[in-house]
C-alpha cells in the first residue's frame, strides 16, 4: 500500500519533470537565442567501452549559451549507416551505441548553443566491446522438435535482440523469414512448427534494435512426428491435494470434446492456491503443446485460469504431492516434475479484462495454445495447477484440454 500511495504522491512532480523534459527536447530543434558567439569545445574527454557502445565523459566549455553536446558517428562501415546522439548541457557525458563490430570507430563531438551555433569538432576514437547481437549469435542452438525445430539462445547481457528463423522450401532458390521472436530474457527458447517429418532447410540469425544482423547459421532438420493424444484413453486420477469439484461438474468433462456445457469446476472454498486437477493419459507420451479452453460467458473473469502450471509424472501410480504456487520449470517434487509455467494473455485489444471487446471474447473462446518445453520428460499423468484465476478467487474452472505430442 505504501508503494501504491507514493505513486500518486509523485504524479504531479512526474508530470512537471515530463513537461521540462519535453521543453528541452524542443529546444534542441528551435533556436531560442540570437547570440552568434561560437562556443568552445569540450575537454578532458574519457572513454569507457561496453558491448556495442561507449560512454564518453567530458568537461563543458565555459560558454554560457550551450544547449547540448552532439555526437555523430558511423556504426557500420560496410553500409555507411550513421547515428547521431545528443546530451543536454545538464550532463557531462554522452552514450554512443549500436556499433556493428568490436573495432575502432571515430566519434565527432560538437557543442551547440541555443542559437544553433556549433563549436569546432573534436574527434575521439572509441573501441566498443563485442556487440550483444554477435555474442548471442554464437549461442544459437537448433534441434528437431514436434512439427518443426526448436531454437535456443543465451543473452547474458539481457539486451533486446531479435531471433529470426528462415526456411527454404523445397525447390526454392532463397530462404524466407518464417518466424521472428524479440526478447531481452537471458535464456530464450521457442519452437517453429507447421512442417511434416521430411528433412527441411532452416537458418537462424540475430538482429538488434539498430539494424545490425549477425552471420546466419544454417542447419538441415527433420521435424519430429506429432499427433493429438487420444482422449478416449484419458481417465481421472484425483489426488488428496486436488481441488474439490462442485456444482455437479466432472473432471472427465475436461476431455469430452465439448467446449460448452459443463466442464471442470472446483467449489468456492477458502483454500490455498494452487487449485489442482489430476488425470491420466493412458499412455506414456512426450508432450509438445496443449490447447486449453476457458469457460465461455466469463471471458478473462471468474475462475478461468490466468496463471497456471503443468506438472507431469511417468510413474505408473504417482503419489500425491502438495504443489507450490510457483516453481521453476524442471523442478521435481516427489513423483512430479514441473513441465511448464504459463499465463493466459490478456485481451488482445488492450481493453481491461473487466471490459473485453467482442473480438477479445471471440479470441478467448477459441481456446489458447501453449507450448511445452522441449526438455520436458515423457509423462503418463498430468496435473493442471491454477495459481491465479482472473477474478483472484480461490476456485478454478476450465472446459477442455487437448494435448499433442508423440507416444513412441
Amino acid at each position: 500500500m505504501i508503494v501504491m500511495n507514493s505513486k500518486y504522491i509523485m504524479l504531479p512532480l512526474t508530470l512537471l519533470m515530463m513537461a521540462m523534459a519535453c521543453t528541452k527536447v524542443k529546444d534542441y530543434n528551435e533556436p531560442v537565442s540570437d547570440d552568434p558567439t561560437k562556443p568552445g569545445v569540450i575537454t578532458n574527454i574519457k572513454v569507457a567501452n561496453f558491448n556495442g557502445g561507449s560512454y564518453i565523459t567530458y568537461s563543458l566549455p565555459a560558454s554560457g549559451n550551450i544547449l547540448y553536446v552532439k555526437a555523430e558517428y558511423v556504426i557500420d562501415e560496410k553500409t555507411g549507416r550513421k547515428r547521431q546522439t545528443k546530451s543536454s548541457y545538464y550532463s557531462d557525458s554522452i552514450t554512443v551505441q549500436g556499433f556493428a563490430e568490436n573495432k575502432e570507430y571515430a566519434v565527432t563531438l560538437t557543442t551547440v548553443t541555443r542559437s544553433n551555433v556549433e563549436s569546432d569538432a573534436v574527434t575521439v576514437n572509441v573501441f566498443p566491446d563485442t556487440p550483444v547481437y554477435r555474442q548471442v549469435a554464437k549461442t544459437i542452438r537448433m534441434q528437431p522438435d514436434f512439427g518443426g525445430l526448436n531454437v535456443q539462445i543465451t543473452n547474458v547481457d539481457k539486451k533486446p535482440v531479435g531471433v529470426i528463423v528462415l526456411y527454404k522450401p523445397e525447390g526454392a532458390d532463397n530462404y524466407a523469414i518464417y518466424e521472428q521472436k524479440f526478447s531481452d530474457f537471458a535464456e530464450v527458447g521457442f519452437s517453429s512448427r507447421g512442417f511434416d517429418t521430411l528433412p527441411k532447410q532452416f537458418a537462424v540469425y540475430i538482429t538488434d534494435q539498430w539494424g545490425n544482423n549477425s552471420d546466419t547459421v544454417f542447419q538441415t532438420i527433420s521435424p519430429l512426428y506429432e499427433e493429438q493424444l487420444d482422449k478416449s484413453k484419458f481417465f481421472g486420477n484425483a489426488l488428496p491435494s486436488d481441488g474439490v469439484i462442485g456444482f455437479s461438474w466432472q473432471l472427465a468433462n475436461l476431455w469430452n470434446g465439448n467446449n460448452g456445457g459443463t466442464g471442470w469446476h472446483t467449489v468456492q472454498e477458502n483454500k490455498p492456491m494452487p487449485i489442482v486437477a489430476t488425470f491420466g493419459l493412458g499412455v506414456s507420451a512426450k508432450i509438445s503443446r496443449f490447447v486449453l479452453h476457458g469457460r465461455s460467458g466469463y471471458e478473462y473473469a471468474h475462475g478461468n485460469p490466468k496463471v497456471f502450471s503443468i506438472w507431469g509424472s511417468d510413474k505408473p501410480a504417482p503419489a500425491d504431492q502438495v504443489l507450490p504456487v510457483f516453481a521453476e520449470e524442471g523442478t521435481v517434487l516427489g513423483d512430479w516434475v514441473n513441465m511448464g509455467n504459463y499465463e493466459w494473455p490478456g485481451p488482445p485489444s488492450g481493453a481491461p479484462p473487466t471490459a473485453p471487446t467482442a473480438t477479445d471474447r471471440s479470441v478467448f473462446n477459441r481456446g489458447m495454445e501453449f507450448n511445452v518445453p522441449f526438455t520436458a520428460p515423457k509423462t503418463r499423468f498430468i496435473r493442471l495447477a491454477v495459481s491465479e484465476s482472473w477474478s483472484g478467487a480461490t476456485f478454478a474452472h476450465a472446459m477442455e484440454i487437448t494435448l499433442f505430442g508423440n507416444t513412441n
